[in-house]
């Protein structure tokens, strides 16, 4: 096989499959990041979603519900972040390490409990989120698997401009960075900071909780334990890459979809899967590798 037959069409669409989840989670940790709440608990954010998600869909067999139990299900599990972290002064870092594994536990007990299996749960009530293909558009060669992704591809592809106006062209996200940046000054302007890095938080978990519906209904129709699998941690250092900013955050998580649907499609060459699962992992600690250089140096710089 050609090296080459690796970059066709559906390798386009794979890696919007992969950076759909990452996308919306990532999104989510840049909003609590600007608050000030460093948000590493997107992985148990995403499991829980993801979840609730094939829960919600099972019982009502209509994918809208189980996108809105899986949206509902990742705020409520941010409740935990956002107080304790707000409003009784804990570290977020120790808070966000504790939920991502009360979510393996919990997941992995619910899954038995609810539906009386282990490991991994498909049935054919459950309803997967539709593909939604823009006519003539999605016939266009190369770009035609934008105008083919789920309602929640097309949310989370429109969110970045969307989020970028609201930080950078309206009072809200003046707040925002304002709270973020400097809370006591915030405060004195009549701005009440807990407000925001609760909304924040919360908004951080509603949607992680859509990518965890992304993933378990969108990219396979199924719940199968720990099926996050190290994407939420992708989404931090996504954010951490991009500084909190939305068009960075898109770069970094399409980077890390292009890695894993690479990863994927290199199995084709006898390369075994655990090497090519590790590609996304390997490239996202090379990155924070290179960016710790970065920081250093212009800190250095600053001192200097």
């Amino acid at each position: 096989m050609n090296f080459l037959d690796l970059f066709t069409e559906d390798l386009i669409s794979s890696v919007l499959r992969a950076l759909i989840p990452v996308l919306l989670a990532a999104l989510g940790g840049m909003l609590a990041e600007r608050v000030g709440i460093f948000n590493i608990g997107l992985e148990g954010m995403l499991l829980v979603g993801a979840f609730a998600g094939v829960a919600g869909s099972f019982f009502t067999h209509n994918w809208i519900v189980g996108v809105i139990v899986a949206m509902v299900s990742g705020a409520l599990f941010s409740l935990i972040l956002g107080y304790g972290a707000v409003y009784r002064k804990g570290d977020p870092i120790v808070l966000a390490i504790a939920m991502n594994i009360l979510a393996v536990g919990m997941t992995s007990f619910l899954i038995v409990a609810i539906f009386n299996v282990q490991g991994v749960f498909q049935d054919p009530g459950i309803d997967g989120i539709p593909v939604w293909r823009i006519p003539v558009l999605a016939d266009i060669p190369w770009i035609g698997a934008l105008f083919a992704l789920t309602p929640l591809g097309y949310l989370a592809l429109l969110l970045v401009p969307a989020l970028w106006i609201m930080l950078f062209r309206t009072p809200l996200g003046l707040r925002m960075r304002g709270v973020g940046e400097r809370p006591l000054a915030a405060a004195t302007m009549g701005v009440n900071p807990q407000r925001y890095q609760l909304g924040a938080v919360i908004a951080s978990g509603a949607l992680a909780g859509l990518g965890g519906a992304q993933l378990a209904l969108g990219n396979v129709v199924q719940f199968t334990e720990n099926m996050s699998a190290g994407r939420g941690w992708i989404a931090v250092v996504a954010v951490m890459l991009a500084r909190a900013h939305p068009v960075g955050v898109l770069g970094a998580a399409l980077l890390f979809g292009f890695a894993d649907a690479l990863g994927f499609r290199l199995q084709s060459f006898g390369l075994p899967q655990q090497l090519t699962d590790a590609g996304p992992y390997v490239l996202t600690l090379l990155a924070l590798i290179l960016m710790s250089k970065r920081f250093r140096k212009t800190r250095e710089a600053a001192v200097a």
